[in-house]
């Protein structure tokens, strides 16, 4: 069964995102390993520098790197990446499984993002939306969209 991994950059404090990743992580069983990792953010003052951004982004995506297993097909949530539907979704995990030796990872960065070297070594970058989103609620959602995904390739009824 193929190992799908979810790095986060931050906890999760709010009770019901907290109930929604096990909901999703449950489900996800049916399907494949999946794996939520939380790393920690980086403390930063109340109005931080850019140079101060950039380089807590640097020290986060040295875990980021340790975090992602060698062959592992990894797809970073940014923005700037491509938009995809759900079915779009669905082809790209079933690609990913493949190219990824059976380990896909996703990452979602920190509330200041991700260090730009992680989106230059990620195999995809994917983007939710052009709307911006708090990303503790861009967990969830990529959450939802692998489950999503999974139930579409099992021509499952979720996605009707």
């Amino acid at each position: 069964m193929v190992r799908v991994k979810l790095i986060c950059v931050g906890k999760l404090k709010e009770s019901f995102y907290k109930q929604a990743a096990a909901e999703y992580e449950k489900r996800l069983k049916g399907y494949c390993l999946p794996e939520i990792l939380e790393l920690a953010e980086e403390r930063l003052p109340d109005a931080p520098s850019q140079a101060e951004i950039d380089a807590a982004l640097g020290r986060e995506s040295v875990r980021i790197f340790k975090s992602i297993p060698p062959r592992a097909y990894t797809v970073v949530m940014t923005p700037e990446g491509k938009k995809c539907d759900s079915a779009g979704v669905a082809k790209l995990l079933s690609e990913a499984e493949i190219a990824g030796g059976g380990t896909v990872c996703f990452v979602v960065g920190s509330s200041f993002g991700l260090d730009p070297e992680v989106k230059r070594r990620a195999n995809c970058l994917l983007s939710m939306s052009d709307m911006t989103f708090p990303h503790h609620l861009a967990r969830i959602m990529a959450l939802e969209q692998i489950y999503r995904g999974y139930s579409i390739r099992a021509g499952g009824k979720y996605d009707k």
